[in-house]
């Protein structure tokens, strides 16, 4: 090992040596299903030209970040499970804390972008047009992921030079609890914390409440058409809501209360975090958006075709 790099120990994992291969084999089949799901659906939006509306784009966005996400954790954590020790150098467990929320965040914006899209649908269905045009749809995309990566970037900056005294992490990968290595708490980096999920994760969500409780109140007093179009594809957002800020919930809490979670738990409830949003996503928008659920069954049509005739 090079005595000048600092290397931390990944201390969050559960009997890696008895379940070692049990643990590689989920992990495994969840990154190649995360990436082909996902990549399909985003394939079949960039191939089909009547699913190149705002709507669409901003799945294609959301499923792109998150195979993104997927793979800022699952690779490390799948040589993890095969090496004698887990351990990660200081500098690349600082890169993949910063991706983890950097994409975390961005998460967040598209679905704030989605929520407005909605909005604007289904409570100013005549000026759609003219305000969810490209530009705004491009402004919207390069915030989603340009906002939480710069925020992050000030906060890897800060936490690059601190003396550290202890190298155990309680994760089974690098979140918030990297904070609690150093030998003196930062007040600083604590605040900054705050600022960043206040910015990035919980204005975000009072405005995505907001324009649904508006496109609620509209669609109620609509037609059962409306109502129908609407609850078909807001339904599917809010089920991706719901089950991302859960889960964001849950890691906010780990990091929080560390002490009091016993490893088993905290194992658990980390592997659900990776796991769900990933796998849950291309399902949700697979078989709950009508559009992409016939341009599915479509797709996997032809290539039985296919198979059947060769």
């Amino acid at each position: 090992m090079d005595l000048n790099v600092t290397y931390l120990t990944l201390g969050g994992h559960v009997e890696v040596h008895k379940y070692r291969y049990l643990y590689f084999t989920i992990i495994l089949i969840a990154y190649i299903f995360i990436i082909c799901s996902n990549c399909t659906i985003v394939y079949l939006i960039w191939s089909q030209q009547n699913l190149h509306e705002p709507m669409y784009i901003f799945i294609a966005a959301l499923l792109i970040n998150s195979v993104l996400f997927s793979t800022v954790i699952y690779p490390k954590l799948l040589i993890d499970f095969l090496s004698e020790k887990q351990i990660i150098s200081y500098s690349a467990c600082l890169l993949q804390y910063f991706m983890f929320y950097s994409f975390g965040g961005s998460e967040y914006l598209l679905l704030l972008g989605m929520a407005y899209d909605r909005y604007v649908s289904i409570c100013k269905p005549l000026q759609y047009p003219t305000i969810m045009k490209k530009t705004t749809v491009c402004i919207f995309l390069a915030v989603a992921w340009l906002l939480p990566a710069a925020e992050m970037v000030a906060a890897v900056i800060m936490s690059l030079n601190r003396k550290l005294c202890n190298f155990t992490l309680k994760s089974i990968f690098c979140n918030n609890t990297i904070q609690k290595l150093p030998c003196v708490p930062s007040r600083t980096i604590s605040i900054y914390g705050v600022f960043i999920l206040i910015s990035v994760a919980f204005l975000p969500l009072l405005f995505i409440l907001f324009t649904y409780a508006k496109i609620f109140t509209v669609t109620y007093r609509s037609s059962r058409e409306v109502r129908k179009k609407a609850a078909e594809t807001c339904l599917p957002h809010l089920l991706v809501l719901i089950n991302f800020y859960l889960l964001s919930m849950y890691n906010v809490i780990i990091v929080r209360l560390e002490s009091n979670i016993p490893t088993v738990a905290r194992f658990l409830i980390s592997l659900q975090a990776i796991l769900y949003h990933p796998v849950f996503n291309p399902i949700i928008y697979g078989l709950k958006m009508k559009e992409i659920h016939n341009h599915l069954k479509r797709l996997f049509l032809n290539i039985k075709s296919t198979c059947y005739h060769h």
